[in-house]
């Protein structure tokens, strides 16, 4: 008898999701202007839902002012028709729990809670720590993201599992690198935790093995293509799935040559959006890969 898992899961924020960036102009000032621009050039393009001040958002140099203000200048421009999803995580609990309120307050459509970094807090801490944030926010669905390559620890699947007594622990960014880490987050959550990949070049596998969709880098550039190939696998076109896959992989490989997001701020000036430069500690593309992200980028323009 198969187990439930085995059903698909909902898709509480659509299934193309972009990891937006955050525009500075020639000052390092946030550009709201241009940020609320890029957000609805991202929906023209097939985001179904947009995520501000995450990891490719750059939330670790954004003060807590400018992502409150980026959210609200984000969900203005693109309408109620599009999910917008707040980075409302920290490694200090009581932190993300004002920041997971205020999202809320400020019309988020959910939160994207990462796992607490540097202080590698055990399970039973994990656990106390989500749970805290969706007590304290009960109406707005929460996308735990798990990115052990970030922040030195991982929650693990069981813990996830006691977390879905929370009813708004709807989603799960799995960007550990790892199909299995899908696989087992099904096992012991059933059908009801819509998984997203966190990485674009795992999209096609993680959505063979039970993922509802991506929080994507790669959208920016090639938003409609990976609409395409979740279309193409959902409808049971896998050799068009496969296609896309294998076409978007040098792409992919470019987005990730260094420090997310420093080549896909390099490759949004290239193709016409001023975005600026990543802020310090993080530093502009070098000459030599801002070269080779060029030719990437001009091998996948339409002839």
């Amino acid at each position: 008898m198969m187990s439930s898992a085995a059903s698909l899961s909902p898709t509480p924020f659509g299934r193309l999701l972009t990891a937006m960036v955050t525009p500075f102009d020639e000052l390092g000032n946030v550009d709201f202007s241009l940020a609320a621009r890029l957000a609805s050039h991202l929906v023209e393009e097939g985001s179904d839902g947009l995520v501000v001040c995450g990891t490719t958002g750059e939330s670790p140099t954004l003060s807590w002012k400018e992502q409150l203000q980026l959210l609200k200048v984000v969900r203005e421009s693109v309408g109620k028709g599009v999910k917008v999803l707040a980075g409302t995580g920290s490694n200090s609990t009581a932190e993300a729990i004002e920041a997971t309120r205020e999202a809320a307050f400020a019309g988020a459509d959910g939160a994207l809670v990462v796992v607490p970094y540097y202080n590698k807090p055990p399970q039973d801490g994990l656990e106390a720590h989500f749970r805290a944030i969706a007590e304290a926010a009960p109406d707005l669905p929460l996308m735990i993201y798990n990115i052990p390559g970030r922040t030195g620890c991982s929650i693990a699947p069981n813990t996830v599992a006691k977390l879905m007594e929370c009813s708004n622990v709807v989603s799960f960014k799995a960007a550990s690198g790892s199909t299995d880490e899908v696989t087992q987050l099904r096992l012991h959550c059933g059908n009801r935790l819509a998984i997203y990949s966190g990485d674009d070049g795992l999209l096609l596998p993680m959505l063979s093995v039970g993922a509802v969709g991506v929080v994507s880098v790669a959208s920016h550039l090639v938003g409609p293509r990976l609409k395409a190939m979740i279309d193409a696998f959902l409808t049971g076109q896998f050799t068009v799935a496969l296609a896309y896959h294998e076409q978007l992989q040098p792409l992919f490989k470019s987005l990730f040559a260094t420090t997310n997001p420093i080549p896909v701020k390099a490759a949004l000036e290239l193709t016409g959006w001023p975005v600026g430069s990543p802020r310090s500690p993080l530093i502009p593309l070098n000459s030599e890969m801002r070269e080779a992200l060029l030719k990437t980028i001009t091998a996948l323009r339409p002839t």
